[in-house]
């Protein structure tokens, strides 16, 4: 197999494949560490590889990874210029029925969050990072996870971010009030 072949089989899986699908292509164990030590391929985890080179951001390697998960809370945030701090792993929001095993990587650094699957899909959006749709929750549903994991981010990360959704031209109260209703958290807006 040459490098070209590799590179047309990559592009196919979407620039991850996996060591049983190398080992399909006709690369043994000791080819594909080959691959690696020239650093043609890289390890993203155990068992999934990528081109060495392919530059993805953090974001679109994570869809890859997990094309069921979607940014969660202060990762959401950031995207939105709810917050300046830059949290030290991107938190993800997984379907709580998934194996936790899988989550348990090097890089990117990631904590996951296992919600009902219930609520997986509510206030879902979606945006375009380096070709590649990331699954993110949109703004009115990070505001209500922001009321609803406050214990479990910094007073100075929560005020930021409900003080810049207020001041947001794009946010939509109404879609804000009824997201509340679902997660029954409507008697935290008074302070708002």
């Amino acid at each position: 197999m040459n490098e070209e072949e590799l590179m047309k089989a990559f592009e196919d899986k979407n620039g991850v494949l996996k060591t049983s699908e190398l080992n399909q292509m006709g690369l043994s164990s000791r080819q594909i560490k080959k691959l690696l030590d020239q650093k043609y391929i890289r390890k993203i985890k155990y068992g999934y590889y990528e081109p060495y080179d392919t530059g993805f951001s953090d974001e679109a390697l994570i869809m890859k990874l997990f094309p069921n998960a979607v940014i969660f809370l202060e990762s959401a945030l950031m995207h939105y210029g709810y917050t300046d701090r830059i949290p030290n792993e991107w938190q993800i929001a997984v379907d709580r029925n998934s194996n936790k095993k899988q989550y348990d990587i090097e890089y990117p650094m990631i904590k996951p969050f296992f919600l009902e699957p219930k609520y997986m899909d509510v206030g879902r959006s979606s945006i375009i990072v380096d070709n590649v749709e990331v699954r993110i929750f949109d703004r009115e549903r990070t505001i209500c996870d922001v009321l609803r994991y406050k214990n479990k981010i910094e007073d100075e990360v929560f005020r930021n971010a409900v003080t810049r959704y207020l001041q947001d031209d794009k946010k939509n109260l109404r879609k804000l009030f009824e997201f509340a209703a679902v997660f029954d958290i409507k008697r935290r807006f008074i302070p708002i």
